[in-house]
């Protein structure tokens, strides 16, 4: 048996566990790896269904590259499915550069082709070399132990079963097989960081240390190995601060860890927040309202109080800010307040709670505009049972009031004047008195 199918064939049984009743979706390109894993998969039984995203960067060449794919299914006996994007589109709606946006959009349209098939797996070409290249590329970046481990050899619904064999041995099988391909003519291009690595730094690599790439995933594999451990290790301690999964950690109580930037990179390392980022965050864990983007713009992180807060960048986006009511019943979003109507001041009874507002009955008379709305940087509340006005945020201060919970409150305003903060302070705005005639009840219910 051929040396590289072999080494494929002991990947698939050892490493990934690939189902042969299931379709797998085949990412292929037209190039020398997408080639050569699909003829070895189908060679090997497995239900093949190809994959080619046309990106139309490259003119000319990209249509050749489809229709290279397109003769290539057909005389395997393979189903096609192509797509094509418009990248720079792509580019302008989300400000991402060329590489990020390609593997977005490729991914998503992966996941599309996963559901419409009814498949479990995507499988990539991806092999040793890439894997070598991608170490030196997180190396230079600054990463941890997990950078340093490469790729694996399965990421959710990504399979990479080309991951232990070497560009030569795929070479030499395309060639016993009579299978051509197509080159990317931008590969030998320099614009890349990775293109550099590949076509500068590698080779001098190893015409200095002879094997040198031989030796850097040797020791990749055994990184590999050493990560179960250590990753052990650290979601014991981490479990002590706080996890992603509970998007709160108590920076204060970590920081007095010898171990703290390491722990805390670990953390937030999956949500694409970096070293530098955890070292501003322990910088001065005492201060409030420092906020962090992951560098992806999916997470943001708020320091308050020696707390840290984790919250998706989407969440403000998407939520409405103002609300409008009319008290004819009792309001159910964003937040539940039950409305009792037409009271008899003779019945007054009041219970003093934040979680609870009685106005005068004379406040809902005329065509006023009561609007629920969240908190904003100046706005001012007339306390109830004090003189003057102050301003809410720092009722907030003195309630030690959390970053997330002061995302979270709500305002109550009538014609723009601040009447009630529910579950935080009334104001002194219509106040039921012996003069009233009727007073209206509003509980915000928790």
């Amino acid at each position: 048996m051929n040396e590289f199918k072999t080494i494929v064939r002991r990947t698939l049984g050892e490493r990934l566990q690939l189902r042969s009743d299931l379709p797998i979706v085949v990412a292929v390109s037209g190039g020398a790896d997408s080639v050569a894993l699909l003829a070895v998969l189908c060679e090997l039984g497995y239900q093949c269904v190809a994959a080619h995203c046309n990106f139309h960067l490259r003119g000319d060449e990209s249509t050749r590259d489809m229709r290279f794919v397109e003769d290539l299914t057909e005389k395997m006996g393979v189903d096609l499915y192509i797509k094509d994007f418009n990248v720079e589109a792509a580019m302008a709606s989300t400000g991402e550069s060329v590489e990020m946006a390609c593997r977005r959009l490729r991914y998503e349209w992966f996941d599309e082709l996963l559901t419409i098939l009814r498949a479990d797996d995507v499988a990539v070409g991806h092999h040793r070399e890439d894997n070598v290249e991608t170490f030196f590329l997180n190396l230079a970046r600054g990463t941890g132990i997990a950078g340093l481990t490469g790729m694996t050899y399965r990421r959710d619904h990504v399979v990479r079963p080309l991951l232990d064999c070497s560009r030569s041995q795929i070479e030499q099988y395309l060639k016993e097989r009579g299978l051509g391909y197509v080159t990317d003519s931008t590969n030998a291009e320099d614009h890349y960081r990775r293109n550099k690595i590949r076509n500068r730094l590698l080779p001098l690599f190893d015409e200095l240390i002879p094997g040198a790439s031989e030796g850097v995933e040797r020791s990749m594999r055994m990184l590999r190995e050493a990560r179960s451990v250590y990753d052990s290790a650290v979601a014991a301690k981490a479990a002590l601060y706080g996890t992603l999964e509970s998007r709160e950690i108590d920076l204060e109580a970590l920081s007095a860890d010898k171990d703290a930037r390491l722990i805390l990179f670990e953390i937030l390392r999956p949500v694409g927040f970096t070293m530098s980022q955890v070292e501003d965050m322990l910088g001065d864990v005492s201060r409030s309202g420092a906020t962090f983007a992951s560098p992806a713009g999916m997470e943001v992180a708020e320091l308050s109080r020696g707390r840290l807060y984790l919250r998706s960048a989407a969440d403000s986006d998407c939520m409405a800010t103002e609300y409008d009511l009319d008290f004819s019943s009792d309001i159910v979003a964003p937040v539940r307040i039950s409305v009792d109507r037409s009271h008899n001041v003779k019945d007054f009874s009041p219970v003093a709670s934040p979680d609870v507002l009685y106005l005068d009955g004379s406040a809902l008379e005329g065509s006023p505009r009561w609007v629920l709305r969240k908190w904003r940087r100046g706005d001012r509340i007339k306390p109830f049972g004090m003189n003057g006005t102050r301003l809410v945020s720092d009722i907030f201060s003195d309630a030690k009031m959390t970053a997330q919970q002061k995302r979270d409150a709500w305002i109550l305003t009538r014609d723009e004047r601040i009447v009630w903060v529910p579950g935080v302070r009334t104001s002194g705005l219509f106040p039921v008195t012996k003069r009233s005639k009727s007073y209206v009840v509003l509980r915000f219910e928790r």
